[in-house]
C-alpha cells in the first residue's frame, strides 16, 4: 500500500505572525509525525502543484480570490481578529487549494491508495466570499466539488473540534456530497447543531454531532456508530474526504476536547471501514499542540493504511447516552419539519 504526503515549502511562507496559533511550526510536528508512524517506508511525499482560479471558483466567488490576491500581494495584514495573511499567503493558498486536486489525480492513475495533505493554511471555515478561522480557500471543499463534477459521491468526515462553517455552507443543498462533523459546541464559529441537516435536495445530508467539552472517545464512536453509520452505509460513497482537524485532543491549547491521538486512530479506522470501496484523501486542518500534532499524524497516517497504530492510551469515560438522545431527536424533528 501507498500513502501520500503531500506538503510544500512554500507552505511556510504563509506568514501568520509571531504569537499566531496557526503556525509554520504546526508542519514540522506533522512531518516528525511520519517517522513513528509506523508505515514510513509506504508513504511517498510530493509537492503539490496549484490550483487554478477556475478550480477555485467553483466553491468561491471570483471577486473575493482577485481581492484576497491583492491584499496578499499587497504585503497582508489582518483579514479579520483570527485570520492573517502575507505576501507569501497567496501562493501558499493555491498550493494548498491545489492538494487535494493533485492528490486525486495520483490516486486515478492507480499510484498511491490514500493520501495525506499536511497543508498550510488550513481551509474549512473558509466560505464562499471571505476568509475566516484561520482559512483563507476551502480545500477540501475544492477537491469535492471538482469529484461532484466529475459524478462522484462524497463523504467528508470533519473531526476537528470546531465546526467547518465554510464546509457545511457548500454542500448544504447538495445530495452528492454527505457531511458529518463531530465538534465541541458550543464554540466558535457558533454553527453546527444537530438540526442542520440541509436544505432543498441536499436535506439528510449533513450530519451535525455537536459533542459538549471533555467528550472522549467512547462517546464519539457510540455516536458514529448509531447516528452516523447507517447514514453512510445508505450513502454509498465513492471518495472520503476527512478534515483531520487535531483540536480535538485533551491537550490542545485552544479546546476543550478530550480525545488522544489513539482516538483519532479509531476515528480513521471506523471511517474507512465504513466506505471500503471509497478512495481516502485526508487534510490537515486544526491542532496547536506540537505533541499532539506529531502523535495525532502518526496514528492517522498508519490508520489511512488500515494499521491500528497507537502512540498514546484511548481516552476513556462514561458514554454519554443522554447527549447521543438528545442529538438524535434534534434531528429527527429538523428532518420531518
Amino acid at each position: 500500500m501507498v500513502i501520500l504526503f503531500g506538503t510544500h515549502p512554500k507552505y511556510i511562507e504563509h506568514d501568520t505572525g509571531s504569537l499566531h496559533p496557526e503556525s509554520p511550526e504546526r508542519l514540522t510536528a506533522v512531518r516528525r509525525g511520519i517517522d513513528i508512524s509506523s508505515i514510513k517506508d509506504e508513504i511517498e511525499i510530493f509537492e503539490p502543484q496549484p490550483a487554478t482560479i477556475e478550480e477555485i471558483s467553483r466553491v468561491h466567488d471570483v471577486s473575493y480570490l482577485d481581492a484576497l490576491r491583492r491584499f496578499c500581494l499587497m504585503g497582508g495584514g489582518t483579514l479579520d481578529p483570527d485570520t492573517t495573511a502575507s505576501i507569501g499567503s497567496w501562493e501558499a493558498m493555491l498550493l494548498a487549494a491545489g492538494a487535494g486536486l493533485d492528490a486525486a489525480r495520483r490516486m486515478r492513475a492507480g499510484k498511491a491508495d490514500a493520501a495525506f495533505l499536511a497543508v498550510r493554511p488550513p481551509g474549512h471555515h473558509a466560505v464562499r466570499d471571505r476568509a475566516m478561522g484561520f482559512c483563507l480557500a476551502n480545500n477540501i471543499a475544492v477537491l469535492a466539488a471538482d469529484l461532484v463534477a466529475q459524478g462522484e459521491k462524497v463523504l467528508i468526515f470533519d473531526f476537528d473540534a470546531h465546526h467547518g462553517n465554510g464546509t457545511q455552507e457548500m454542500f448544504f443543498d447538495s445530495a452528492s456530497v454527505l457531511y458529518v462533523s463531530s465538534h465541541q459546541y458550543p464554540l466558535y464559529p457558533g454553527t453546527g447543531r444537530a438540526r442542520e441537516v440541509g436544505i432543498g435536495s441536499g436535506t439528510g445530508y449533513t450530519l451535525n454531532l455537536p459533542f459538549p467539552a471533555d467528550t472522549t472517545g467512547p462517546t464519539f464512536r457510540e455516536a458514529l456508530d448509531r447516528m452516523v453509520a447507517p447514514v453512510v452505509e445508505a450513502f454509498l460513497p465513492t471518495w472520503t474526504l476527512i478534515s483531520a482537524g487535531f483540536d480535538s485532543h485533551r491537550r490542545d491549547p485552544l479546546t476543550e476536547m478530550g480525545l488522544t491521538s489513539a482516538d483519532f486512530s479509531d476515528l480513521t479506522l471506523w471511517v474507512r471501514q465504513m466506505a471500503p470501496s471509497a478512495k481516502v484523501v485526508a487534510f490537515l486542518e486544526g491542532g496547536y499542540d506540537f505533541a499532539a500534532l506529531e502523535h495525532s499524524t502518526a496514528s492517522t497516517l498508519a490508520a489511512l493504511a488500515g494499521v491500528s497504530l497507537k502512540p498514546e492510551p484511548n481516552s476513556d469515560g462514561p458514554i454519554n447516552f443522554e447527549m447521543i438522545k438528545a442529538m438524535e431527536e434534534s434531528r429527527k424533528r429538523a428532518l420531518s419539519d
